[in-house]
């Protein structure tokens, strides 16, 4: 796989989205989940930032349309909440259930594509989106 191929990074994504639910468990156990998330998202600031300005990625501000950055604030605002409701749901079960049900985000993603993007799934591609929430629902069942 070439550095550039998005599968390769769509795995590496799936890789550490794992990692980081098995190390969010173990974090979450001694403080607030609001805090963790807190803790988190510096180190994410800190990391992203980092690269952004070492490999010279910034860009002004007013380079981005208005809509763009609307559309990345709004991003930015689901992402935290997504990770509020995801560290406090950690908090509270366990990681083999919190985990599965967090990954219905692809059933949504197929779903909102469609009706917000105008993408269009096949019916190959909708038997899927069935198979995976069948899938959470089965791994998560407990």
């Amino acid at each position: 796989m070439s550095s550039s191929s998005w599968l390769m990074w769509a795995t590496l994504s799936a890789v550490f989205a794992a990692l980081t639910a098995i190390f969010t468990k173990l974090g979450v156990n001694t403080i607030n989940s609001d805090f963790a998330t807190f803790i988190r998202t510096c180190v994410i600031l800190v990391l992203v930032g980092g690269i952004a300005f070492f490999t010279k990625q910034i860009q002004p501000l007013t380079a981005i349309s208005s809509k763009g950055l609307m559309f990345l604030v709004l991003s930015g605002l689901a992402t935290g909440a997504s990770w509020l409701c995801y560290f406090r749901a950690m908090s509270l079960g366990q990681a083999s259930q919190v985990a599965p049900i967090d990954k219905l985000s692809v059933v949504f993603v197929a779903v909102f594509g469609v009706l917000m993007l105008g993408e269009q799934l096949s019916m190959t591609n909708w038997f899927g989106v069935v198979l995976i929430t069948a899938g959470i629902v089965l791994v998560a069942w407990q």
